[in-house]
């Protein structure tokens, strides 16, 4: 057994997928999902870097913790799995809960950073949507995630993108239908419990901050908000995007990624 967080997620018996050389990039997935939602991107990145991706606990290939947790200890388990990889420093990307953690990580972790990319996150949710996340905690422990599909895809993606059923589309609702109850429940609550207001501000490293133009208002908020916080920080907007902005405009996205870790900021 390998090194655990204190809330005993295992930090290191977790499928780890990596790809490519070059200097490492952490990929972190949204709620719900698994690894795969980043690849296009890691397909994009080819040549570029050496991207890293496992499943957060009770997500894909991850088996649910038997306790409550925090986002502290997914950054935690972060820190491990690179221990684990041999990786003393990385650039960690995160799209919406994978971005609270990769902002906690950046914080508490400066040492182990090269570059941040904040994805369609905030640092702190308001009282609406706390209450939100315990519903939907609730819902998913009584019937399962995929009932909850059909809304949660028109908050992640704009009508057209999923009237078209896109490959993106069918991918998350899959996910939805296979992850685990107790799992997704688990990681609502961390986030409704999570305030990282503070933590962004002792972000030191190079930050670029991405998110959907047509995410709802308050990641719109928490996106300028975090670039407005973060002292070395950037903002970049995905046009006709909602919040699973790099799957709805993946060239975008990636081209912004490409950018950012290959010279930083823009005139460099």
């Amino acid at each position: 057994m390998g090194p655990m967080t204190q809330a005993g997620l295992s930090a290191v018996d977790v499928r780890r997928h990596r790809t490519g050389t070059g200097p490492a990039l952490v990929l972190l997935h949204c709620l719900g999902v698994d690894h795969g939602i980043w690849d296009a991107t890691v397909a994009a990145l080819s040549g570029v870097c050496c991207t890293l991706r496992y499943d957060f606990p009770g997500h894909g290939e991850s088996a649910a913790p038997v306790s409550p947790y925090t986002i502290g200890d997914l950054s935690a388990q972060l820190r491990d799995v690179l221990d684990a990889e041999g990786i003393l420093r990385a650039s960690v990307a995160g799209i919406s809960l994978g971005g609270l953690v990769a902002q906690h990580f950046g914080a508490v972790y400066p040492e182990r950073v090269e570059r941040l990319v904040l994805v369609d996150t905030t640092p702190c949710y308001s009282d609406a949507l706390r209450a939100m996340w315990a519903e939907r905690a609730a819902t998913a422990r009584r019937k399962g995630v995929g009932v909850l599909a059909d809304a949660l895809l028109d908050i992640w993606f704009t009508p057209a993108f999923v009237a078209a059923d896109a490959d993106a589309v069918r991918y998350v609702r899959a996910c939805f239908e296979r992850t685990s109850r107790e799992g997704y429940a688990l990681a609502c609550e961390a986030l409704a419990r999570a305030d990282l207001r503070l933590l962004a501000r002792a972000i030191t490293v190079p930050t670029l901050v991405v998110c959907g133009t047509e995410d709802i208002p308050e990641f719109v908020e928490a996106a300028r908000r975090l670039a407005e916080t973060i002292p070395d920080a950037r903002l970049e907007w995905l046009a006709g995007a909602r919040h699973a902005s790099p799957l709805e405009q993946p060239g975008a996205f990636s081209a912004l990624l490409r950018e950012f870790l290959g010279t930083g900021r823009r005139g460099d």
